[in-house]
């Protein structure tokens, strides 16, 4: 897997930060299900991956630089065509150069839309003194809007994964309010398990979200991830 991209922080080590596409692939083998997204470095490569693939498609800036893609214009969702996928590709890296000139830019990533669901995140850190820390809540803008998460030690037993999903106040949610249908709680708590074993196979970790998780009735879904390594931490 090629490695694109470092930060670092003021006394802290030099970390990695993998793009969407590096994500996701290196996550899969977490056993959470992942929408896979395909690296396009121009025009005629994301239109052949997308008819590939088939519409509606969404495309994403790709740039070790740039975190919150939508800030800065560098997510189009819904693509239906050849022709729209070609004009997304153009606008998403002309507002990506407007918005950070110095951003090494890779091209976008390609993906088949996801249905949509509730939207969760999973998430890790590692905290200075405890190691790491796996972190659950509501997903997609809510989870900066609301910070309704919960957090526990990895590694998780079944029972921290059950309290995590249910101590949140966003529960009634997953849970079927006014009516709505449930989605599957135990998917939910299989996923937390699955990123613990994961983070435990991999202490090079330094942090990790899935943001958001699609949750359905019968299963989830990751759309987006974002990954940082730290070599010494391997």
């Amino acid at each position: 897997m090629v490695i694109d991209g470092a930060v670092s922080g003021a006394g802290k080590e030099s970390l990695t930060v993998l793009t969407e596409v590096e994500s996701k692939e290196f996550v899969q083998s977490s056993g959470i299900p992942v929408v896979h997204a395909h690296l396009a470095t121009s025009q005629r490569e994301a239109v052949a991956v997308a008819s590939e693939l088939g519409f509606p498609a969404a495309l994403k800036i790709v740039s070790p630089e740039i975190i919150h893609k939508s800030d800065v214009g560098g997510v189009r969702l819904g693509l239906k065509s050849r022709a729209e996928v070609r004009r997304a590709y153009s606008d998403i890296v002309s507002a990506a150069r407007m918005a950070n000139p110095t951003a090494h830019i890779l091209g976008v990533s390609v993906q088949a839309m996801a249905p949509p669901g509730i939207e969760v995140i999973l998430g890790m850190t590692q905290d200075p003194q405890f190691g790491p820390v796996l972190m659950f809540g509501l997903g997609g803008v809510m989870v900066e809007v609301l910070k309704d998460v919960a957090f526990r030690l990895v590694p998780l037993n079944r029972h921290d994964a059950r309290q995590m999903v249910r101590e949140i106040r966003g529960y009634p949610i997953l849970n079927g309010y006014r009516g709505h249908e449930p989605v599957d709680i135990a998917a939910l708590e299989d996923s937390l398990l699955k990123l613990s074993r994961f983070i435990e196979t991999h202490p090079e970790v330094n942090e990790l979200d899935m943001n958001p998780v699609f949750a359905y009735r019968d299963g989830v879904l990751a759309v987006d991830a974002r990954v940082v390594l730290n070599p010494k931490g391997s």
